[in-house]
């Protein structure tokens, strides 16, 4: 027993480092240190799987917990973590860095230092028994396309990502950008429900389908990360680059159109005749749109469609649209592309050349139909042009555009 007298030289000295007591306060450092149970059972059965480890401290320190196993290595549960003076408790799963401890007899070690250099340890046995060290696998991790346009082009406009999971867990993906901020990517809804072992695939669109912004351009690492029910973590990563990501806008200026018969410039246009038109598109937003033909300045008979052209509906694209009173089938069934294409930046994608209409650009686009069919009820017709984002949206301001009556002669 070191005598009061002796204890303050100590002190005065700095000389204390394996004692009981912190500092010159005579208050213990380290006290009432218990593991409860000294065996568990780490499986998620819901018994034994945990210990309470409980502790005091006397007075502000770094405070360390790790186990010894039989080879003399340390696996350290909490590694000089500072801690004010007060009671403590928390609990141990087995689980150490992500990984479960294999069964075995440990010596548990709860050790604290305080600034000065006082250090006390307390320590005693516990044994892991059935614990579940298996870990949760990602196996056959990918990312496809590596890059990402998210700007509802159909073009490299979502991106893929699959694994299989070989046991049940809780399964996070997101992206990590260079400044460190995460986007979560939410899984597809199949058959494999979130956490069941199986094939689970996730369909990203940046957001751009619910209106939101994606991330930024940027280059991106992709985490996936698992973590069974025993606390068993896995990650695995791969890269994505976003480019050209944002959402589209564009629109008819001004809302006007130019409806008129070319041959003597007014809104009459006897049948067999032919109404043709002008107007202007711009590009307002901040990524490229996509369109396809026909060409502006091309012309329709009123009994064809731009499928009978040979250029079909493509999910992404823009075009400008003519529709009509009494239209019997789909709307907007003359269309053409926003301007000639040999005036729209072309993008060389999968081998395909498509044509873009790049931000702050405009494009006047011209076209004719002649009128054939008889009005099904009337010679006075209404005819209104729509900027059409082919299988995403008809923006409310881009349909029913500047709806103009034009005179059917016959």
């Amino acid at each position: 027993m070191i005598g009061f007298g002796k204890l303050l030289a100590s002190c005065a000295m700095g000389l204390l480092a394996l004692v009981i007591f912190s500092g010159c306060s005579g208050a213990p450092l380290l006290y009432d240190v218990s593991v409860r149970p000294a065996l568990i059972t780490p499986n998620a059965d819901g018994v034994n799987d945990v210990a309470r480890i409980a502790y005091k401290l006397g007075d502000n320190a770094n405070l360390s917990i790790y186990l010894v196993d039989g080879e003399g290595q340390r696996h350290y549960f909490r590694q000089e973590r500072r801690r004010s003076s007060g009671a403590y408790q928390v609990d141990f799963s087995g689980v150490i860095g992500g990984r479960m401890l294999p069964d075995g007899t440990y010596t548990w070690v709860v050790e604290a230092i305080t600034d000065a250099g006082v250090i006390q340890r307390a320590q005693g046995e516990m044994v892991i028994q059935d614990a579940d060290t298996e870990l949760p696998q990602l196996q056959g991790f990918s990312v496809y396309p590596k890059v990402f346009t998210p700007n509802q082009d159909g073009k490299h406009d979502r991106v893929t990502i699959n694994y299989y999971l070989n046991k049940p867990a809780e399964v996070t993906v997101y992206l990590i950008g260079a400044d460190g901020t995460k986007y979560p990517v939410a899984e597809k809804e199949r058959d494999v429900k979130p956490g069941s072992p199986g094939l689970h695939m996730y369909d990203y669109d940046g957001g751009v389908d619910l209106g939101a912004d994606p991330p930024p351009d940027g280059d991106y690492i992709v985490r996936a990360e698992a973590v069974d029910r025993v606390g068993n973590r896995t990650t695995v990563t791969s890269t994505l680059t976003i480019q050209d990501g944002g959402r589209p806008r564009a629109d008819i200026v001004q809302a006007h159109v130019d409806f008129y018969n070319p041959v003597t410039g007014d809104k009459v246009v006897p049948l067999g005749g032919t109404l043709a038109f002008t107007l202007t598109v711009e590009n307002f937003g901040q990524v490229p749109i996509r369109t396809i033909g026909p060409d502006s300045g091309t012309h329709y008979r009123s009994d064809e469609n731009f499928n009978t052209k040979g250029f079909y509906q493509s999910p992404g694209a823009w075009r400008v649209g003519i529709d009509y009173e009494g239209n019997p089938g789909y709307a907007y069934p003359f269309r053409w592309a926003l301007g000639r294409l040999d005036q729209l930046q072309p993008r060389v994608i999968d081998g395909q050349t498509f044509y873009y209409l790049m931000p702050g650009q405009r494009a006047v686009v011209t076209g004719s139909i002649q009128i054939v069919d008889v009005p099904a009820k009337k010679d006075v017709i209404y005819f209104w042009a729509g900027l059409i984002h082919e299988e995403v949206s008809i923006e409310p301001f881009n349909h029913y555009v500047d709806p103009q009556q034009i005179a059917i002669g016959f």
